[in-house]
């Protein structure tokens, strides 16, 4: 299941750079971003029975392997970090709460509304707080070493 999960999550991952005009040099490490954030995302959703601590977790891995890869490839991070966030996306969810609407079921609309918000909350949050780590981690690395020189 992992393996189908994986593959399915990188296809989606690199389709969207395709909607997305992503140079096809990048589309191969486009749909590996998107895959390492949905396994991530997995492992810590069946380990910890979360969505929102799981999203965090994805988007977090999702943003720190686009920065690398933009910073071994000499391109803009958003390249990686859009198509490779796409599986993270609570679409089900945000779908679901607008059929409950629809139906007048608004308890249960109330139910998945709050979800997609949690996650889509958590996701933001992931990839902020994966943004500000490496530029601490970068200011000190190479800040340090630029004042001793």
């Amino acid at each position: 299941m992992w393996i189908i999960q994986g593959v399915l999550s990188f296809l989606a991952s690199a389709g969207f750079g395709i909607i997305f005009n992503t140079p096809k040099k990048m589309l191969f490490y486009c749909g590996f971003v998107g895959m390492t954030g949905w396994l991530v995302y997995r492992a810590f959703n069946i380990y910890s029975d979360d969505p929102v601590q799981a999203s965090f977790l994805g988007a977090f891995a999702v943003a720190v392997f686009a920065h690398l890869l933009a910073k071994k490839f000499r391109t803009p991070m958003i390249i990686f970090s859009v198509a490779g966030i796409i599986p993270l996306v609570p679409g089900g969810m945000a779908y679901n709460a607008m059929r409950h609407i629809v139906e007048n079921d608004y308890l249960n609309a109330i139910s998945f509304a709050t979800g997609a918000f949690m996650v889509s909350g958590a996701i933001a949050m992931g990839l902020v707080f994966a943004e500000v780590m490496i530029q601490i981690i970068f200011r000190n690395t190479f800040g340090r070493r630029n004042k001793t020189e």
